[in-house]
């Protein structure tokens, strides 16, 4: 009876390991356009095609560019997204800031707790995982597609 009190206790708290963490600041209104600053680090699959289509599916054009642009009126997105490696590798952790004006004005933060413990779906796609989050950022900017 202990023994198995006792495994189950270790799997509860493995599954608990298994959650996702969200943490967002939502983009204010009135952005038009956002300059995504290419960081070229960042080698998990998809992650800048899906952020960008977030923007763009919400009527906010995107242009990507290798660096900050000099002007401070213009939003510039910059991003950090990492991966680790369970059997294949999935995303684990990202980062999407968003600046105008010289400060942050949105940003948002996913973070795969424990890389994902049991969890299966800690190998779901970018889009699933992700998608979330930009529903978060973009909360004052309905859907158009």
């Amino acid at each position: 009876m202990k023994r198995t009190n006792l495994l189950s206790a270790i799997f509860a708290a493995l599954c608990l390991q298994a959650c996702t963490s969200i943490t967002v600041t939502p983009l204010p209104p009135g952005v038009q356009e956002v300059l995504i600053v290419d960081n070229s680090a960042v080698t998990v699959e998809d992650f800048v095609e899906v952020m960008r289509g977030a923007f763009e599916d919400r009527g906010i054009r995107t242009r990507l560019v290798r660096e900050e642009p000099a002007s401070t009126q213009v939003a510039t997105v910059s991003y950090t997204a990492l991966k680790t490696w369970y059997l294949s590798s999935y995303l684990c952790d990202a980062e999407v800031t968003v600046r105008r004006g010289g400060g942050r004005i949105a940003k948002a933060n996913y973070h795969l707790i424990g890389k994902g413990g049991l969890a299966l779906n800690k190998w779901s796609s970018v889009k699933t995982k992700m998608t979330p989050v930009y529903d978060q950022l973009l909360v004052n900017y309905p859907k158009r597609r």
